[in-house]
């Protein structure tokens, strides 16, 4: 195992943040929600919706612009755009005044994971990259852990209001980590072409059946991750009584078998392919929500909920480092436009699911549960799948 020096450490933990940023603008609220959708008499779940959209929607925006500018001027610019509607969230007074500013929040806050994804392929070749990203993963799980915990204790003490007051603090800090964060591509390898030409490496990267192959299997995989973390807060809470501030402990079990996994995958990655490790690892989540969906359909209690979710759950530590390190490996001279489809496709895919909740929702865990089944094997399925005819009938389209 190789040894980090102090720049290096502070680099991981800096680029850690950075992909801990998103996780933490979505679940340091979760145990708030309950109590939002009284004060803010709407449907809370569309927050999420808002988030995703203005996230996916960002990502591509930014995804061509930081080939063409470097990694750190987005970055920055992100930041000041994730404090702006932080401030406007802990001001907001109805559901529509919140959706408007958590769609500005996720336009900034997309530049942390998508950007650091990309740096890490601009330095690094696609296993040491699964490896990294492995470790960032388990850096970045602390936001999970950390943030509906800190949420819950927030509102036993103070309103809902002080979470996105207290984001505007954590971005505020972000922004000025970046003085220790190097551009890691310089301008002497940026391509000398326009934004347009830039914009239209989207086109390309859609043909590129590797890197489609891998992008979708993280897609379907996160269309159940956030099924469960829209629709938990619901089903542990109002469905099965469970205390806010106790609602955080269990969604950190599942983050704990998100670090262990990441840990176990960063010594997978060196012995066999990726592509081998992501079969395995879909199948298991899989195998998961299907258990899930059965148990759901028998009132086995909160135990039949929280041991599927938790196996489920855990394979993020696995699929989304390997399918990133995977779909980028081909792409190295376009890698922020294709970190940035990848991970608009990747969060974007939680707008489905919030929907989805929020049409469906019958006050049981069945919704959530049967979204988690269909996408979780849809994941693992799309592995096995040959996409050639589908990909030749798209490029004659395109043409």
């Amino acid at each position: 195992m190789h040894k980090l020096n102090s720049n290096s450490k502070i680099l991981l933990a800096i680029l850690g943040a950075l992909m801990a940023i998103t996780s933490l603008s979505t679940d340091i609220y979760l145990p708030a929600m309950p109590q939002m959708q009284i004060d803010l008499k709407g449907d809370v779940e569309l927050t999420v919706t808002g988030f995703l959209i203005g996230f996916a929607i960002g990502q591509l925006l930014w995804g061509p612009i930081s080939d063409k500018l470097g990694r750190i001027r987005p970055l920055i610019l992100g930041l000041i755009l994730f404090i702006i509607g932080s401030v406007g969230c802990a001001l907001s007074e109805n559901i529509a005044q919140i959706i408007i500013w958590r769609i500005v929040q996720a336009m900034g806050a997309c530049t942390g994971p998508m950007l650091s994804r990309a740096m890490v392929r601009d330095m690094h070749g696609s296993a040491k990259a699964a490896e990294m990203l492995s470790t960032l993963m388990v850096i970045m799980a602390l936001a999970p852990i950390i943030g509906p915990l800190m949420g819950g204790q927030l509102i036993k003490w103070s309103s809902w209001h002080s979470i996105f007051w207290l984001l505007t603090v954590i971005g505020t800090l972000m922004a000025m980590a970046l003085l220790w964060l190097p551009e890691t591509y310089p301008a002497t390898k940026r391509p000398n072409t326009s934004f347009g030409k830039a914009f239209a490496n989207y086109r390309h990267l859609l043909m590129h059946k590797k890197f489609m192959k891998y992008t979708l299997c993280v897609t379907f995989y996160y269309v159940g991750v956030y099924a469960f973390i829209t629709g938990s807060p619901f089903v542990y809470i109002k469905y099965f009584g469970v205390k806010p501030q106790y609602y955080g402990l269990l969604f950190a079990l599942n983050i704990v078998g998100i670090m262990t996994l990441s840990i176990i995958n960063r010594k997978l990655v060196r012995k066999y392919p990726l592509h081998t490790i992501l079969r395995v690892s879909t199948t298991i989540s899989m195998s998961a929500g299907l258990l899930l969906l059965v148990l759901s359909n028998f009132n086995v209690g909160l135990l039949g909920i929280v041991i599927p979710i938790f196996f489920f759950f855990s394979m993020n530590g696995i699929v989304s480092a390997t399918t990133t390190a995977a779909a980028l490996e081909d792409v190295p001279e376009m890698a922020g436009a294709a970190s940035a489809l990848l991970g608009s496709l990747q969060y974007g895919s939680g707008i489905l699911s919030s929907v989805l909740l929020a049409l469906f929702s019958d006050g049981t865990p069945r919704p959530m549960s049967l979204i988690i089944g269909i996408f979780a094997s849809l994941s693992a399925i799309v592995l096995f799948f040959k996409p050639n005819a589908l990909f030749q009938k798209l490029a004659l389209r395109m043409k």
